[in-house]
């Protein structure tokens, strides 16, 4: 079967099993999918749509076809995602990197830090916020920290894998790290209500709800970060956290409750509230 054939009946089956709320998601996937499986690039759809496809890459996509009809995240089924520049290995460990969480990088490079600052990224997952962080500063000192044993394990094989020297240390938050100061703490943590119907729908039903929900209405672990992060920041050190697009309110209440300064929220690619961050002076 042509390639082109095959992606407009596989773009035709997603759209029938209505998992996706964009429509330009099926034709997307069908498109991740047969690019993953082929090892190419996109240019090669439009160059080659009369390529045919043998019987064993048909056998597999078929399969992985079946796989996203059920509602299996992409990124578990061929096994990595971009986010950022680079080219991230994921599996059911922690959270798909998501592309509103660039704008949290973007901020972070935007921020007058020391030159060989100091920077950790709490929470990381499969490392996204903190090897893309790296990848643009050599000279800063980025570290992580991850709580799943298995998702701390796929953080280093990321790193590993993009050669970028980001130790990933395995605990709870601050655990890890203690004697340590920074100039930046950055994290994308849970913060979605445990009450919330989204979390039966779309690709969460198959990510870990521990790096989901929080107790307090999705509050709980920001209300922890601002609480503990004066005894790990330098003087004048930030603290920058992702949060729900109606959560800023709050956040910034927490922030400056906890004695943060200069709080002020940033936005994602869609314009909605996405990170607040706050500044330590002693």
């Amino acid at each position: 079967m042509r390639i082109d054939y095959w992606l407009a009946q596989a773009s035709q089956r997603l759209a029938s099993s209505g998992s996706q709320s964009d429509p330009d998601s099926p034709a997307i996937d069908a498109e991740v999918l047969l690019l993953s499986l082929l090892g190419k690039s996109r240019s090669f759809l439009f160059t080659w749509p009369e390529h045919a496809l043998n019987a064993e890459q048909l056998s597999a996509l078929e399969h992985q076809l079946q796989r996203r009809y059920a509602g299996e995240p992409v990124a578990h089924i061929t096994g990595e995602r971009e986010f950022w520049t680079l080219s991230l290995r994921t599996n059911a460990s922690t959270l798909i990197p998501r592309p509103d969480t660039e704008s949290l990088v973007e901020a972070a490079l935007a921020l007058p830090l020391p030159a060989d600052a100091k920077v950790v990224d709490l929470g990381t997952g499969t490392g996204a916020i903190a090897l893309s962080l790296a990848s643009e500063r050599p000279a800063w000192q980025v570290s992580a920290v991850e709580y799943s044993p298995q998702a701390a394990q796929l953080a280093r094989a990321n790193a590993e894998r993009l050669d970028l020297a980001v130790p990933v240390y395995q605990g709870s938050w601050f655990e890890p790290l203690a004697g340590m100061r920074f100039d930046l703490i950055i994290s994308n943590p849970p913060y979605i209500d445990p009450a919330d119907h989204h979390l039966d729908e779309g690709d969460v039903r198959f990510e870990p709800k521990s790096a989901l929900i929080a107790d307090n209405h999705g509050l709980a672990d920001i209300e922890h970060l601002a609480s503990h992060c004066a005894s790990y920041l330098n003087d004048g050190g930030v603290l920058m956290v992702e949060h729900g697009y109606d959560q800023a309110d709050a956040v910034q209440r927490i922030f400056v409750e906890a004695g943060l300064g200069a709080v002020e929220t940033g936005r994602d690619l869609g314009r909605r509230d996405r990170y607040t961050m706050g500044r330590i002076t002693r």
